[in-house]
């Protein structure tokens, strides 16, 4: 019984002193895992894996651009909205403008509810170097929705800012100043930040350093770089897109109806939006990663990838769907499928614009999908890109995930202001739905018939283990 009683207590000393040493025992195991986890798929979006693919026109040169190169290049994993993004998508990044204008003016005419409370003790204990200066920032709650129906005097009075003065109002309706619709962001410009010149220079002790390269800021000035903050450009655009563009791109054609009705009402919630230029496109992207961001930071979750334009690379990859030398999209070299019937939006034979189903745009998803899920690649509305265009881009970029930018200012000639657009459209011939076909439009102006798609860069470089399990 004694020796039962020694044994035990020798066994649970050794149970013990094994639960007490759960260090690494001097070897090297990293600090973390990243075994369980995993990044979930994002809501309307598809994923599109790694891959080589011949990026160029498979056909004949037809307007004779004389850009019609051809170069393999790999692609790095991303996420592709599967649709353009549509009328009712955009709305919310109108509407969420509106509220945090509207908010502002309520927090000015003392409606406190609409004022964040920040809890100064608790940011003091999780930041030592906390500016108390940030107690008197105001920030918008928005748990609390903008009443626009409230009858209350005082509460009208502060929103009144942001509606039409009445000589301005058509048939006498009260109805918000889409003028006074501006957004403000900013974002990071991490090409000027990887320059050597703009890098930070350490002392030989390592006890201090300093910047000594230039920016160029968002105005076109070259300042001398202070500190991180040099790199953070700060943007101001107003949201609202051009409604009028039903009219302004088509001289002497009936297109009224559609500018009085095609982005605001519900009917046309999903169609694509289209009157929106690059830097609106830009700016829905950089909000997008917003919205997305401030809800990760409530649940302390890990901070994915940001939303932003897909690159021209990046389009024509997906837009092929895995099929390398396919003319078009949906893979064959025809416009028509086994039934006679034609499988995109786009201007058929002579003009005849409504043997497809539509005269300008239509629903999206209307026709199938491509190999990879990603519906209207070509046809319905022509998509922005984030690349600069240039007829010869393809033989300076490098062949893994090319990329051609330039930043083009409001003061630079129009040459450089254009933006590769990518898919053709409702109004295009069949040459402009092949998925090598280029063109560009310029980054400051708005048509009918160009919208856009957001992608998001995967969690990685490599996703052979995701590919294999999903395809």
């Amino acid at each position: 019984m004694r020796k039962l009683s020694y044994l035990s207590i020798f066994f649970a000393a050794m149970v013990f002193a094994s639960c007490s040493n759960t260090g690494p025992q001097g070897e090297l195991i990293g600090v973390g895992s990243s075994e369980d986890w995993y990044e979930p798929d994002p809501y309307g979006m598809v994923f599109i894996p790694q891959g080589s693919y011949n990026m160029g026109i498979n056909d004949q040169d037809v307007p004779f651009a004389y850009n019609a190169q051809s170069k393999t290049v790999s692609i790095d994993p991303f996420w592709m909205d599967e649709t353009e993004i549509t009328n009712s998508e955009y709305k919310q990044f109108v509407r969420w403008v509106t509220d945090s204008l509207a908010k502002r003016l309520l927090i000015a005419a003392d409606f406190e509810e609409y004022k964040a409370d920040i809890d100064v003790t608790a940011k003091e204990a999780t930041d030592p170097e906390y500016d108390h200066e940030d107690a008197n920032t105001c920030y918008l709650n928005w748990d609390i929705p903008v009443e626009w129906d409230r009858a209350e005097e005082e509460y009208q009075a502060a929103l009144n800012e942001l509606y039409l003065k009445k000589e301005e109002r058509f048939y006498k309706q009260k109805e918000l100043d889409s003028r006074k619709l501006v957004y403000e962001y900013e974002w990071v410009d991490l090409k000027q930040a990887a320059k050597r010149s703009n890098r930070y220079d350490f002392n030989d002790d390592f006890t201090g350093g300093e910047y000594k390269g230039n920016v160029v800021n968002e105005r076109g000035e070259i300042v001398p770089i202070k500190d991180r903050s040099s790199f953070i450009m700060h943007g101001k655009i107003n949201v609202y897109p051009d409604t009028l563009v039903w009219m302004s791109d088509y001289t002497y054609s009936f297109n009224e109806p559609l500018a009085r009705s095609y982005y605001w009402h519900t009917a046309y919630n999903d169609y694509p939006v289209v009157g929106v230029n690059w830097l609106q496109a830009n700016a829905f992207s950089i909000w997008r990663t917003q919205l997305m961001r401030d809800f990760q930071n409530k649940l302390n979750e890990p901070i994915f990838q940001d939303y932003r334009l897909p690159t021209e690379a990046e389009w024509e990859y997906a837009s092929r769907g895995g099929l390398d030398l396919s003319m078009y999209p949906w893979g064959g070299p025809y416009t028509r499928n086994v039934h006679g019937c034609f499988i995109a939006n786009f201007k058929p034979l002579r003009g005849n614009y409504g043997d497809d189903g539509g005269n300008r745009t239509l629903q999206v998803m209307r026709y199938a999908p491509n190999e990879f899920g990603l519906y209207d690649m070509a046809g319905n509305v022509a998509e922005w890109t984030s690349d600069a265009f240039d007829e010869s881009a393809y033989s300076f970029t490098h062949d893994l995930n090319p990329d051609y930018r330039y930043n083009a200012l409001a003061s630079d000639p129009p040459a450089l202001k254009r933006k590769v657009i990518r898919g053709g459209s409702w109004k295009d011939v069949a040459y402009y739905m092949q998925c090598g076909a280029r063109t560009y439009e310029y980054q400051d102006t708005t048509k009918s018939y160009i919208g856009f798609r957001c992608v998001r860069s995967f969690m990685g470089s490599d996703a052979m283990d995701w590919d294999s399990k999903n395809f």
